[in-house]
């Protein structure tokens, strides 16, 4: 028998970049979720202590009724809100998964795959250097990439400028360079991320009829609700869920694990995103998922896949001391800006 779990206690733990949720049973067990909305983790954290006062004392087992009564209770919502809800959402499903002694998979239906394709991040400051990366990763067991910098031509202190003539100049260049190396057989991009701001679906239904390479976006939206727009124009091809946020990861390894939970349980997922770069804030590439030091458990990639994780609820844990490796980060708000002084959305 299955003792009643009862919610003690729910904290925001801002731990470097990363904004953690950890809910706390009445039985002792802990569960962990992770806000995903990266640029204003604060304003989560906030959230999550709001929902706090509403949670503790509840069941913990009540996820969907929880999720409802966060989500509808009030008329304003948007990411900082929904990212709380997913943080808290996920360290839930931990819990049921932790308390009944199963991965969350087996509380979705069961699992259609026991492996996850995965890609890594290229950051580096040069076509030459991103070749040389993209080999190093390869000797890592990644077989694709997303990513891939430079995608600026100089730094972003500088005051950007640049005439139509230029940015074409320098796209034939990058193009020219890759073509030395691949020669000229056929390249077929997997998918091209946000090729415009997602925002209005009717232009980025334009883009996504006027190119050859498949349209990828979402992790921008806030729930599953908004994609509706696009799906009904055929406008993306990739719907790029961030779990972290809706109910993509390039957060740390507690995302990525809840995402993987999920795409043991779908049919239709394609790729997930294993971040290996972006360490506080700065775009440079490592060998290792990000944040993989405040975790017990961190899947390694191995042609091009990585195993689920079959441990009970994640399948992760924090680290009782992550804090105290990774001190907290706050995003600086800053914009590159234009000649003219407005900004450019980079």
């Amino acid at each position: 028998m299955v003792k009643e779990q009862i919610i003690q206690s729910v904290e925001p733990l801002h731990v470097g970049q990363f904004m953690f949720c950890r809910v706390t049973t009445t039985e002792g067990i802990i569960g962990y979720g992770e806000a995903g909305i990266w640029g204003h983790i604060e304003a989560a954290a906030t959230c999550i202590k709001r929902f706090a006062e509403y949670l503790v004392g509840k069941r913990a087992f009540d996820i969907e009724h929880h999720w409802n009564v966060m989500h509808r209770f009030s008329y304003f919502q948007g990411l900082a809100i929904n990212s709380a809800i997913s943080a808290i959402d996920i360290a839930l499903w931990d819990i049921k998964g932790k308390a009944l002694g199963v991965p969350i998979y087996e509380l979705l239906g069961g699992a259609c795959r026991t492996k996850a394709r995965i890609y890594g991040h290229i950051y580096e400051s040069t076509i030459e250097k991103v070749l040389e990366e993209c080999k190093r990763k390869m000797d890592l067991g990644f077989t694709a990439f997303g990513h891939i910098n430079p995608f600026l031509d100089e730094g972003t202190d500088k005051v950007y400028f640049k005439t139509h003539v230029q940015k074409m100049q320098d796209a034939i260049e990058n193009v020219k360079k890759m073509r030395a190396v691949v020669g000229d057989k056929d390249t077929h991009p997997m998918l091209v991320e946000d090729p415009i701001r997602p925002e209005n679906a009717d232009a980025m239904a334009r883009v996504a009829h006027r190119i050859s390479v498949p349209v990828g976006t979402g992790e921008r939206f806030c729930t599953i609700y908004e994609f509706q727009a696009l799906l009904a124009r055929e406008a993306v091809e990739y719907a790029r869920i961030d779990v972290a946020v809706v109910p993509h990861n390039p957060l740390s390894p507690v995302g990525l694990a809840a995402c993987l939970q999920i795409a043991a349980a779908i049919p239709n997922f394609a790729i997930q995103e294993y971040a290996t770069g972006f360490e506080a804030g700065v775009f440079e590439s490592t060998t290792t998922h990000l944040g993989s030091d405040i975790v017990d458990h961190v899947p390694v990639p191995k042609e091009g896949f990585v195993d689920i994780p079959s441990g009970p609820g994640l399948g992760v844990n924090l680290l009782p001391n992550a804090q105290e490796i990774r001190p907290a980060l706050v995003q600086p708000i800053k914009m590159r800006p234009h000649r003219d002084g407005f900004i450019v959305d980079q």
